[in-house]
């Protein structure tokens, strides 16, 4: 295992448990004598303006729309870096986890269309039960799956990395309002500015940040989710070009993000979006079809897709069960692929922006449940399955 993909794997496993946390501290504040204060704190106003130019949003929307575009600025990075010089290099390591991820983001879809289909305004959160946590899900790997082979926790974050890209598309394609000819033109010049930075080598990462802030806000202003900003903008910052300080840019920069989104950008964004408070919640609420729709799509939709896709992709030939694993093992992985949180939350938000508060309450149910029960299960289940024996991999559970 490169030292690269050790060091993002450390920094995931401990950002799960601290999502944990802060999604928990949420509930207590939504439900407790604090949940005024929980909700000024989201609905703070945050204004920036610099000439003409202006944006002003609450906290809630800085977090969601603004820090999450450093995450997807992340995500590229890494994604970018698997692509061309990782795990994700060669063909024969990307059949079995593409398999698993397209069928782990069209079951749980067609799970959650099943129970709303009559809901014109519900059907808007089909594609929230089909994205991974890979913080959360390596978070749980690293507390109960120290018995698994490697190989499994290759295999849990690659499909998280397709299922970010499915994500991405599916964002800009399906959540993406009315766009602005004249912002989407400034975005697209900023990124040819980025292109001929990255053809000159320019070696000062400043240069690409301040041209990936113009991107980033005339984005924010087209009517395209201003996160697929940062998603883009991974892709111009130079893989090899060394920056002022004699290191590979994109590596360096991905170093330097890793500790901040882990420990700061997406703890924050679990506490701003895991509040829902449980004083309204009735057994009415809890079988809303968006509710159920979700939680089924993630517990039952992510295993049912991945680990049935899969057995029969090795049967035919065209992939292999990760090296020294069980079926039993690879089956608690698919679970663990269900624990959707942070992708999903993200996306519910983006589906029902324009509906009432019923609705987000609606998704943080079944996200919570969703995920919930895919963690627990398949932590019984790895307890269950008998530890990684290198010396004798064909051992199955």
């Amino acid at each position: 295992m490169n030292h690269s993909f050790r060091q993002m794997v450390q920094h995931d496993a401990t950002g799960g448990l601290l999502l944990i946390a802060c999604a928990t501290l949420a509930m207590i504040f939504a439900n407790t004598s604090l949940q005024d204060l929980y909700n000024s704190f989201l609905a703070l106003p945050v204004t920036v303006a610099f000439g003409g130019f202006s944006i002003d949003k609450a906290l809630i929307l800085w977090v969601n729309d603004g820090l999450m575009a450093l995450f997807f600025l992340l995500v590229g990075l890494e994604i970018k870096r698997e692509i061309f010089e990782g795990h994700l290099s060669s063909p024969s390591q990307i059949v079995l986890p593409g398999i698993a991820a397209a069928a782990g983001v069209v079951v749980p879809a067609l799970i959650y269309i099943a129970f709303n289909h009559s809901n014109e305004v519900g059907m808007n959160g089909w594609a929230i039960p089909s994205a991974t946590d890979i913080a959360f899900a390596l978070g749980v790997f690293s507390l109960f799956g120290k018995k698994l082979p490697i190989t499994l926790k290759l295999f849990l974050l690659s499909v998280a990395i397709f299922d970010d890209i499915a994500a991405i598309v599916i964002i800009a394609l399906f959540y993406s309002s009315e766009l602005s000819t004249t912002s989407l033109l400034v975005a697209f010049t900023g990124l040819c500015g980025l292109a001929i930075l990255n053809h000159f080598k320019v070696r000062y990462i400043s240069a690409y940040m301040i041209i990936g802030v113009i991107v980033w806000a005339s984005v924010l202003k087209s009517g395209v989710h201003a996160t697929l900003a940062g998603f883009a903008i991974a892709w111009f910052i130079p893989l090899s070009t060394l920056n002022e300080h004699n290191k590979p840019m994109a590596p360096s920069l991905e170093h330097s993000l890793q500790p901040w989104v882990a420990f700061f950008i997406l703890p924050l964004f679990a506490f701003a979006n895991s509040g829902v408070s449980f004083s309204g919640i009735t057994v009415e609420s809890l079988l809303n079809p968006i509710t159920v729709g979700i939680a089924a799509g993630l517990f039952v939709g992510k295993q049912v897709g991945i680990v049935g896709t899969c057995w029969i992709a090795i049967k035919l030939g065209w992939a292999k069960l990760p090296e020294g694993a069980s079926w039993l093992q690879f089956y608690a992985i698919a679970l663990l692929c269900g624990i959707g949180f942070t992708m999903s939350l993200f996306i519910g938000t983006l589906a029902f922006e324009n509906q009432g508060l019923e609705y987000l309450a609606n998704v943080k149910i079944g996200v919570l449940i969703g995920s919930i029960f895919s963690a627990i299960v398949a932590a019984i289940i790895i307890s269950w399955s008998k530890p990684y024996n290198p010396n004798n991999e064909s051992t199955k559970s």
